[in-house]
Protein backbone atom coordinates (compact mmCIF):
# COMPACT_ATOMS: atom_id res chain seq x y z
CA UNK A 1 0.00 0.00 0.00
CA UNK A 2 2.56 2.55 0.81
CA UNK A 3 5.14 1.76 -2.59
CA UNK A 4 1.30 2.29 -4.31
CA UNK A 5 0.50 5.63 -2.51
CA UNK A 6 4.38 6.94 -3.59
CA UNK A 7 3.52 5.50 -7.30
CA UNK A 8 0.48 7.31 -7.27
CA UNK A 9 2.01 10.80 -5.81
CA UNK A 10 5.28 10.64 -8.27
CA UNK A 11 2.61 10.28 -11.36
CA UNK A 12 0.43 13.34 -9.61
CA UNK A 13 4.39 15.13 -10.12
CA UNK A 14 5.03 14.07 -13.03
CA UNK A 15 1.57 14.94 -14.80
CA UNK A 16 1.65 18.15 -13.03
CA UNK A 17 5.32 19.28 -14.89
CA UNK A 18 3.98 17.90 -17.82
CA UNK A 19 0.85 20.16 -18.06
CA UNK A 20 2.90 23.10 -17.05
CA UNK A 21 5.28 22.04 -20.00
CA UNK A 22 2.55 22.15 -22.51
CA UNK A 23 1.02 25.68 -21.16
CA UNK A 24 4.35 26.87 -22.35
CA UNK A 25 3.09 26.03 -26.02
CA UNK A 26 -0.40 26.55 -26.69
CA UNK A 27 -0.65 26.48 -29.83
CA UNK A 28 0.59 23.17 -30.37
CA UNK A 29 -1.68 21.80 -28.13
CA UNK A 30 -4.48 23.60 -29.85
CA UNK A 31 -3.43 23.03 -33.54
CA UNK A 32 -2.33 19.46 -32.81
CA UNK A 33 -6.26 18.07 -31.19
CA UNK A 34 -7.81 20.09 -34.34
CA UNK A 35 -5.49 18.06 -36.18
CA UNK A 36 -6.71 15.05 -34.67
CA UNK A 37 -10.45 16.07 -34.90
CA UNK A 38 -10.05 17.01 -38.73
CA UNK A 39 -8.72 13.14 -39.20
CA UNK A 40 -11.45 11.11 -37.64
CA UNK A 41 -13.97 13.56 -39.40
CA UNK A 42 -12.90 12.65 -42.63
CA UNK A 43 -12.56 8.92 -41.50
CA UNK A 44 -16.58 9.55 -40.70
CA UNK A 45 -17.16 11.28 -44.49
CA UNK A 46 -15.85 8.54 -45.64
CA UNK A 47 -18.26 5.98 -43.66
CA UNK A 48 -21.28 8.77 -44.56
CA UNK A 49 -20.40 8.35 -48.18
CA UNK A 50 -20.58 4.52 -48.17
CA UNK A 51 -23.45 4.54 -46.44
CA UNK A 52 -25.16 6.95 -48.82
CA UNK A 53 -25.13 4.09 -51.38
CA UNK A 54 -25.53 1.07 -49.12
CA UNK A 55 -28.03 1.04 -46.84
CA UNK A 56 -26.15 -1.57 -44.50
CA UNK A 57 -23.50 -3.41 -44.33
CA UNK A 58 -23.76 -7.38 -43.10
CA UNK A 59 -26.46 -6.53 -40.97
CA UNK A 60 -25.37 -3.40 -39.41
CA UNK A 61 -26.64 0.17 -40.64
CA UNK A 62 -24.68 3.26 -40.38
CA UNK A 63 -26.06 4.23 -36.58
CA UNK A 64 -24.25 1.04 -35.38
CA UNK A 65 -21.27 1.12 -37.06
CA UNK A 66 -21.02 5.07 -35.89
CA UNK A 67 -21.76 3.69 -32.39
CA UNK A 68 -18.47 1.12 -32.79
CA UNK A 69 -16.73 3.84 -34.66
CA UNK A 70 -16.86 6.11 -31.66
CA UNK A 71 -16.35 3.22 -28.75
CA UNK A 72 -13.18 2.41 -30.67
CA UNK A 73 -11.94 5.99 -29.86
CA UNK A 74 -12.10 5.83 -26.23
CA UNK A 75 -9.89 3.32 -24.98
CA UNK A 76 -7.23 4.24 -28.26
CA UNK A 77 -7.50 7.91 -26.93
CA UNK A 78 -6.90 7.29 -23.25
CA UNK A 79 -3.55 4.50 -24.27
CA UNK A 80 -2.43 7.92 -26.80
CA UNK A 81 -3.02 10.33 -23.74
CA UNK A 82 -1.35 8.37 -20.48
CA UNK A 83 1.19 5.88 -22.23
CA UNK A 84 2.07 7.82 -25.85
CA UNK A 85 5.53 7.73 -24.65
CA UNK A 86 6.14 4.16 -25.21
CA UNK A 87 6.31 5.25 -28.70
CA UNK A 88 9.89 7.12 -27.73
CA UNK A 89 11.55 4.16 -26.38
CA UNK A 90 11.20 2.24 -30.04
CA UNK A 91 11.99 5.39 -32.01
CA UNK A 92 14.56 7.37 -30.21
CA UNK A 93 15.54 6.57 -26.57
CA UNK A 94 17.15 3.56 -26.54
CA UNK A 95 18.89 4.22 -30.31
CA UNK A 96 20.28 7.61 -29.11
CA UNK A 97 21.42 6.14 -25.49
CA UNK A 98 18.67 8.79 -23.92
CA UNK A 99 17.26 5.70 -22.12
CA UNK A 100 20.18 5.70 -19.49
CA UNK A 101 18.70 8.56 -17.76
CA UNK A 102 15.49 5.99 -16.69
CA UNK A 103 17.99 3.66 -15.14
CA UNK A 104 19.74 5.85 -12.69
CA UNK A 105 16.31 7.05 -11.31
CA UNK A 106 15.19 4.81 -7.90
CA UNK A 107 11.67 4.83 -9.92
CA UNK A 108 10.65 1.24 -11.77
CA UNK A 109 11.58 2.25 -15.49
CA UNK A 110 8.49 0.82 -16.75
CA UNK A 111 6.52 3.18 -14.62
CA UNK A 112 8.93 5.80 -15.33
CA UNK A 113 8.83 5.95 -18.87
CA UNK A 114 4.86 5.22 -18.73
CA UNK A 115 4.35 8.46 -16.49
CA UNK A 116 6.40 10.93 -17.84
CA UNK A 117 4.58 12.39 -20.53
CA UNK A 118 0.90 13.27 -21.56
CA UNK A 119 -0.01 13.49 -25.37
CA UNK A 120 -2.89 16.30 -24.79
CA UNK A 121 -3.56 16.08 -28.60
CA UNK A 122 -5.02 12.69 -27.57
CA UNK A 123 -8.18 14.87 -26.68
CA UNK A 124 -9.31 14.85 -30.03
CA UNK A 125 -9.58 11.59 -30.59
CA UNK A 126 -11.80 11.22 -26.91
CA UNK A 127 -13.69 14.07 -27.57
CA UNK A 128 -14.67 12.79 -31.12
CA UNK A 129 -15.48 9.22 -29.81
CA UNK A 130 -17.31 10.85 -27.08
CA UNK A 131 -19.32 12.66 -29.72
CA UNK A 132 -20.15 9.64 -31.61
CA UNK A 133 -21.30 8.08 -29.39
CA UNK A 134 -23.28 10.65 -28.31
CA UNK A 135 -24.77 11.03 -31.44
CA UNK A 136 -25.55 7.53 -32.64
CA UNK A 137 -27.28 6.46 -28.76
CA UNK A 138 -30.55 8.13 -29.57
CA UNK A 139 -30.46 6.36 -32.81
CA UNK A 140 -29.40 2.42 -32.16
CA UNK A 141 -31.70 1.84 -29.20
CA UNK A 142 -29.51 0.42 -26.29
CA UNK A 143 -30.92 -1.08 -23.37
CA UNK A 144 -29.19 0.22 -20.22
CA UNK A 145 -29.17 -1.50 -17.09
CA UNK A 146 -26.67 -1.04 -13.81
CA UNK A 147 -24.97 -4.50 -15.16
CA UNK A 148 -24.49 -2.33 -18.89
CA UNK A 149 -22.84 0.77 -17.55
CA UNK A 150 -20.53 -1.58 -15.54
CA UNK A 151 -19.50 -3.91 -18.04
CA UNK A 152 -19.14 -0.69 -20.03
CA UNK A 153 -16.80 0.75 -17.94
CA UNK A 154 -14.56 -2.39 -17.14
CA UNK A 155 -14.25 -2.97 -21.17
CA UNK A 156 -13.07 0.60 -21.91
CA UNK A 157 -10.21 0.58 -18.98
CA UNK A 158 -9.19 -3.38 -20.33
CA UNK A 159 -9.48 -2.40 -23.89
CA UNK A 160 -6.73 0.15 -23.06
CA UNK A 161 -4.71 -2.29 -21.62
CA UNK A 162 -4.88 -3.75 -25.14
CA UNK A 163 -3.20 -1.06 -26.78
CA UNK A 164 -0.96 -0.34 -23.82
CA UNK A 165 0.44 -4.29 -23.74
CA UNK A 166 1.01 -4.14 -27.41
CA UNK A 167 3.11 -1.13 -27.22
CA UNK A 168 4.90 -2.08 -24.17
CA UNK A 169 6.01 -5.53 -25.91
CA UNK A 170 6.74 -4.33 -29.22
CA UNK A 171 8.57 -0.88 -27.69
CA UNK A 172 10.70 -3.31 -25.50
CA UNK A 173 12.34 -5.03 -28.85
CA UNK A 174 14.33 -1.83 -29.47
CA UNK A 175 16.56 -3.17 -26.01
CA UNK A 176 17.95 -5.92 -28.45
CA UNK A 177 17.75 -3.34 -32.02
CA UNK A 178 18.18 -0.38 -30.77
CA UNK A 179 15.17 0.47 -32.95
CA UNK A 180 11.53 -1.08 -32.77
CA UNK A 181 8.93 1.67 -33.94
CA UNK A 182 8.27 0.26 -37.09
CA UNK A 183 7.47 -2.56 -35.14
CA UNK A 184 5.31 -1.38 -33.11
CA UNK A 185 3.47 0.90 -35.83
CA UNK A 186 2.92 -2.70 -38.01
CA UNK A 187 1.06 -3.92 -35.04
CA UNK A 188 -0.36 -0.67 -33.83
CA UNK A 189 -1.94 0.35 -37.48
CA UNK A 190 -4.18 -3.31 -37.32
CA UNK A 191 -6.60 -1.65 -35.00
CA UNK A 192 -7.94 0.37 -38.11
CA UNK A 193 -9.39 -3.01 -39.28
CA UNK A 194 -11.19 -3.14 -35.67
CA UNK A 195 -13.01 0.29 -36.10
CA UNK A 196 -15.58 -1.37 -37.85
CA UNK A 197 -18.04 -4.89 -37.52
CA UNK A 198 -15.66 -7.75 -37.93
CA UNK A 199 -18.24 -9.76 -39.48
CA UNK A 200 -17.72 -7.85 -42.89
CA UNK A 201 -14.00 -9.20 -43.18
CA UNK A 202 -12.71 -12.63 -44.36
CA UNK A 203 -12.44 -15.24 -42.15
CA UNK A 204 -8.34 -14.56 -42.43
CA UNK A 205 -8.39 -10.87 -41.44
CA UNK A 206 -11.17 -11.49 -38.54
CA UNK A 207 -8.67 -14.00 -37.09
CA UNK A 208 -5.83 -11.64 -37.13
CA UNK A 209 -7.53 -8.92 -35.42
CA UNK A 210 -9.60 -11.54 -33.20
CA UNK A 211 -6.82 -13.80 -32.19
CA UNK A 212 -3.58 -13.01 -33.85
CA UNK A 213 -3.23 -9.06 -32.78
CA UNK A 214 -6.96 -8.56 -30.69
CA UNK A 215 -7.73 -5.13 -31.48
CA UNK A 216 -11.15 -6.52 -32.18
CA UNK A 217 -11.69 -6.91 -28.21
CA UNK A 218 -11.04 -2.64 -27.96
CA UNK A 219 -14.52 -1.99 -30.19
CA UNK A 220 -16.16 -4.51 -31.91
CA UNK A 221 -16.66 -7.02 -29.53
CA UNK A 222 -17.83 -4.56 -26.61
CA UNK A 223 -19.65 -2.57 -28.16
CA UNK A 224 -21.58 -5.46 -30.10
CA UNK A 225 -22.48 -6.47 -26.41
CA UNK A 226 -23.52 -2.81 -25.62
CA UNK A 227 -25.73 -2.83 -28.71
CA UNK A 228 -27.64 -6.13 -28.87
CA UNK A 229 -26.96 -7.35 -25.34
CA UNK A 230 -25.35 -10.78 -26.88
CA UNK A 231 -22.57 -12.58 -24.80
CA UNK A 232 -21.05 -10.70 -22.20
CA UNK A 233 -19.00 -13.34 -21.04
CA UNK A 234 -17.09 -13.85 -24.29
CA UNK A 235 -17.34 -9.87 -25.86
CA UNK A 236 -16.27 -8.41 -22.62
CA UNK A 237 -14.73 -11.26 -20.48
CA UNK A 238 -12.23 -11.76 -23.01
CA UNK A 239 -11.71 -8.20 -23.66
CA UNK A 240 -10.51 -8.60 -19.89
CA UNK A 241 -8.66 -11.54 -20.05
CA UNK A 242 -6.75 -10.52 -23.34
CA UNK A 243 -6.26 -7.34 -21.75
CA UNK A 244 -4.38 -8.85 -18.58
CA UNK A 245 -2.12 -11.89 -21.14
CA UNK A 246 -1.19 -9.11 -23.25
CA UNK A 247 -0.08 -6.61 -20.66
CA UNK A 248 1.95 -9.73 -19.08
CA UNK A 249 3.59 -10.76 -21.95
CA UNK A 250 4.91 -7.27 -22.41
CA UNK A 251 6.24 -6.54 -19.19
CA UNK A 252 7.73 -9.79 -18.99
CA UNK A 253 9.26 -9.12 -22.36
CA UNK A 254 10.38 -5.51 -20.93
CA UNK A 255 11.78 -6.92 -18.26
CA UNK A 256 13.76 -9.09 -20.15
CA UNK A 257 14.98 -6.00 -22.43
CA UNK A 258 16.17 -4.51 -19.83
CA UNK A 259 18.28 -7.41 -18.31
CA UNK A 260 20.03 -7.13 -21.74
CA UNK A 261 20.09 -3.52 -22.76
CA UNK A 262 23.45 -1.85 -23.43
CA UNK A 263 24.04 1.18 -23.64
CA UNK A 264 24.43 2.84 -27.21
CA UNK A 265 26.33 5.57 -26.49
CA UNK A 266 27.21 8.55 -28.20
Amino acid sequence: MKQIKRMMRMHRIFVTQELKRMLEYKANFVVGVIAFLLGQITNILFIWIIFSQIPNLMGWNINQIVFIYGFSLIPKGIDHLFFDNLWMIGHFYVSRGEFDKYLTRPVNTLFHVLVERLQIDALGELIMGISLICVSIPKVSIKWSLQKGVLTIVAIIFATFIYTGIKIGTAAIAFWTKKSGNITYMFYMVNDFAKYPVTIYNNTVRGVITYIIPFAFTAFYPASYILTNANPLYNVGMTVVISIVLMTIGIIIWNMGIRAYESAGS
